[in-house]
């Protein structure tokens, strides 16, 4: 998809973190863009920002991907408001706020994570590509996943990692699909990094629905960027940021190019991957799990 300039944009999770820096660089290829999320708050300031502000063609559209016909209200407005849809970013996600092993999980933590990380990735394909293969225009989808699950999980986040290991599946099984029909729509899934990034991702339990509340007490605080810096720390780990503006352009270029991995080069990532494969390949227990999971 080489022309961006005057095709449309939706991007959920677009009122902070990488939907926003997503959102603003689209807009400044000449796209008109359509920022969805479910905090208000945060919708209305990048909206005010990217719009009023700096004179984007940017519209927002408030959106809880959980549920489906939030997104397909979504569709419905983009549709209405610019005529057709051609990029579409699966984005919005959220940390599960599980605490101890995987059995200790509570059944709200798992639901609340699948809703939105996985849920909220099949909403969003099932409303919007039906829509995008019929206009017959040129288009993409870009769904993000994480490292964390994505190439290897992090055992003390289980949740969060096994809904991001199903987005890559999801991405990987809808650009063959796309491919075989030989349509004019790419896949690409977006694996942000190679560092830490600063988003809300630590700061969504925040904004938890209340059908999804915790059945009891937590026993420990929820960890903040700086609690995860300083375990990173401890683990030898030299701690690391990428800005979200450049995740932002690395995903434009994948548009442009067709590229369906977005995957920063990183010497520890591609260890990980060397690692699962060569137990998978061996037929060895996962040992590279606490190698690479703190």
């Amino acid at each position: 998809m080489h022309e961006l300039a005057g095709k449309t944009a939706v991007v959920t999770g677009g009122g902070s973190g990488i939907g926003r820096a997503m959102g603003e660089r689209f807009a400044r290829e000449g796209m008109r863009v359509v920022l969805a999320d479910v905090v208000a708050e945060n919708l209305e300031a990048a909206v005010r920002d990217l719009r009023d502000e700096r004179g984007f063609d940017v519209t927002g559209v408030e959106t809880d991907v959980a549920a489906y016909a939030s997104v397909e209200a979504l569709r419905d407005a983009a549709i209405d408001a610019y005529g057709a849809v051609h990029v579409l970013c699966n984005n919005a996600g959220v940390g599960s706020g599980a605490e101890g092993h995987v059995w200790e999980h509570e059944l709200s933590d798992w639901r609340w994570a699948l809703d939105v990380n996985v849920w909220g990735v099949i909403h969003g394909v099932n409303a919007f590509l039906p829509h995008m293969l019929e206009h017959g225009d040129e288009g993409h989808i870009v769904n993000t996943s994480s490292g964390n699950g994505g190439i290897s999980p992090l055992p003390t986040t289980t949740v969060y990692a096994v809904t991001k290991a199903s987005v890559t599946i999801i991405s990987e099984c809808l650009y063959e699909q796309l491919r075989e029909l030989d349509a004019r729509i790419g896949a690409s899934v977006l694996y942000p990094g190679p560092n830490m990034l600063r988003t809300g991702l630590y700061e969504s339990w925040r904004h938890r629905p209340a059908e999804y509340a915790k059945e009891k007490p937590r026993e420990t605080p929820y960890a903040t960027i700086e609690d995860v810096e300083e375990m990173m720390r401890k683990a030898g780990v030299d701690v690391r940021y990428t800005p979200v503006e450049e995740v932002a352009g690395r995903v434009v270029d994948a548009v442009r190019a067709g590229d369906f991995w977005i995957l920063p080069p990183s010497e520890r990532t591609d260890d990980q991957i060397r690692a699962r494969a060569e137990s998978m390949l061996k037929r060895e227990n996962p040992t590279y799990l606490q190698a690479f999971g703190g």
